[in-house]
């Protein structure tokens, strides 16, 4: 009886790691539903009039035309320290909001993936999440960051102050990927970590 209650506890899997890792293809690997934190908060620049009237409320200089494109919201990033705390806090509630609805559809899944890039940083994480940090080589990341059509370094630099190290992410996970951008390797790696935990 225990091992068919414990065969019906959602596992969650939290994929963490630097900006530029490939996270989103790791968690797109494992061939469970994945909530992408990044194509939520894209879809809510594009389709969310609330969010609208609260980032111009807030930052009224850089955000005033609906929908809210890439460039209104990186200008107001860049031109102060505080504006990226400001757009995370209206953002991030609305995020957590659809998180919530995520893990409610899939709540007969056995497995779901949490791609959110500031899932320690905002406490979304539980205490069981198995988090599993995407390792890849700097100039790996670099060359690949510099690939992104809106590529800019001054942003990703913003970002990265905010987010925790790289060794406390590490120190925070129960496994480590190589990411060597090599699909099979990194099937390999999650065919092992499936192994263990189902």
């Amino acid at each position: 009886m225990i091992e068919q209650l414990k065969f019906w506890i959602m596992i969650r899997i939290g994929i963490i790691g630097d900006i530029g890792s490939g996270k989103s293809y790791v968690a797109n690997s494992f061939g469970y539903p994945v909530f992408n934190a990044d194509k939520e908060v894209a879809e809510l620049y594009q389709k969310n009039k609330q969010i609208f009237k609260k980032l111009k409320t807030e930052l009224p200089k850089h955000i005033f035309s609906f929908p809210i494109d890439k460039l209104q919201i990186t200008r107001a990033i860049l031109s102060d320290k505080d504006n990226l705390k400001k757009i995370i806090f209206i953002v991030h509630q609305e995020i957590r909001k659809k998180m919530n609805k995520f893990l409610n559809k899939n709540k007969n899944k056995k497995i779901v993936i949490l791609d959110i890039p500031l899932l320690l940083e905002n406490k979304i994480n539980k205490k069981n999440d198995i988090l599993i940090y995407v390792n890849s080589k700097k100039a790996d990341i670099d060359k690949r960051l510099k690939k992104r059509p809106n590529f800019n370094k001054k942003l990703i630099l913003k970002f990265r102050k905010i987010q925790f190290s790289p060794s406390f992410k590490k120190m925070k996970s129960r496994y480590i990927i190589k990411n060597n951008f090599k699909k099979d390797s990194i099937k390999k790696d999650i065919k092992k970590i499936l192994n263990e935990i189902l």
